[in-house]
């Protein structure tokens, strides 16, 4: 059985253990100052400075290659940083003056593929992180860890015989069973069905607030980040190119780009005149850019809205059911190609019907064409 596969019995989802059950750690705090690193000529991360605060939970987002993992494996000491440093509380866990490995940094460390021991069973594997302590503790705190994700009953079972979800959920368990100052997470979800991803991650966000483990989850889902971030750290090229709430990334994105990453945009090219982007669907503000600058206007499909009386007329070509949206392409004077407009699908208009529209400012954005360059998507 192959991580990705997903049994019956993982889609009836049996139940986690209650939460708040779980035993706290003592979070540390997590800080990259100026760190670099190269794979030969590549150089996989530039620069990278960021300060996790104890109990913080961040996601690391962007495409594959940007640098995530690279910044992970970083920051669990399975690679070392060829610049700058990782300090983990008043610690220095890699620079210029020292070099911890990974057993001896309070890590725990949730693998994509999860890399469970398959000659063990899976309390075997939960306690694998307690080499050290009696082994009645170890049992006992590795039954309590299984116990708190719902996999107590397969304790003596070997990891083949277990679906996908549920070799998450041991991994997960082996991986806070130490409760770990900082918990470092490759992509946890991205083996799972869709069916299954969303329950999974929100349990497992739970049981990451109840630890407290201040904790780094790379992820290329948007959707993901979003939804578990305290902060978002978005990646492109080695770079870290905006730190924020996903709040701030959405409404206030850095450049064309980052914008992208968390929506749909209809893109419409401008040449501001009078601090205005003038478009054949309205003008709207560009603080910052100079008179004759060329500049990209972006409306995501979302802010548009059907209006009365007044409006932007449009000519509506294909209407697409969605469930509680429907996704449209409407036709408006003066632009060649139709835009796409998604509208709650009580509000929508017919096909072939002429329509008219309003666009909520709040859904547009308007950037350099300069500051286009670089995509994060």
């Amino acid at each position: 059985m192959t991580v990705a596969d997903v049994s019956s019995r993982d889609i009836e989802t049996r139940r986690w253990g209650a939460r708040g059950t779980q035993g706290p750690t003592f979070a540390g705090r997590l800080r990259f100052e100026n760190v670099s690193m190269n794979y030969g000529a590549v150089e996989a991360v530039r620069d990278v400075s960021f300060d996790l605060a104890p109990g913080e939970i961040a996601c690391l987002l962007g495409p594959s290659g940007c640098g995530k993992t690279s910044m992970l494996r970083i920051a669990a000491g399975v690679e070392r940083p060829h610049g700058g440093r990782v300090m983990i509380d008043a610690l220095e866990a890699a620079g210029p003056n020292r070099f911890v490995p990974p057993e001896k940094r309070g890590i725990g460390l949730m693998f994509q593929d999860f890399a469970l021991f398959p000659h063990l069973t899976i309390v075997q594997n939960v306690a694998f992180g307690l080499r050290g302590l009696p082994r009645q503790t170890m049992q006992h705190e590795a039954m309590n860890a299984l116990k708190r994700v719902g996999m107590q009953q397969h304790a003596q079972s070997y990891p083949h015989a277990l679906s996908g979800g549920e070799q998450q959920r041991v991994a997960l368990a082996r991986a806070i069973v130490p409760r770990p100052q900082v918990m470092l997470m490759d992509e946890p979800f991205s083996g799972l069905d869709q069916r299954l991803r969303e329950s999974v991650r929100d349990e497992t966000l739970a049981l990451l607030k109840e630890t407290r483990a201040t904790t780094m989850l790379v992820t290329h889902d948007p959707v993901e980040a979003m939804g578990m971030a305290d902060r978002i750290l978005l990646m492109r090229d080695g770079r870290l190119v905006q730190a924020g709430t996903p709040t701030e990334l959405y409404r206030n994105p850095v450049d064309a780009g980052a914008a992208r990453y968390f929506s749909d945009f209809n893109e419409l090219p401008v040449i501001i005149k009078r601090g205005k982007a003038e478009t054949p669907v309205g003008s709207f503000a560009a603080p910052g850019l100079a008179e004759g600058e060329r500049a990209i206007v972006m409306v995501r499909p979302q802010g548009f809205e059907t209006a009365s009386g007044v409006g932007l007329e449009g000519y509506v070509l294909a209407a697409h059911f969605l469930g509680d949206s429907v996704q449209c392409l409407v036709l408006f004077k003066g632009i060649e190609e139709p835009l796409k407009i998604r509208l709650p699908a009580k509000h929508t208009p017919r096909k072939a019907e002429t329509t008219l529209f309003a666009i909520d400012p709040g859904h547009v954005l308007v950037f350099p064409v300069e500051a286009n360059k670089g995509d994060a998507a």
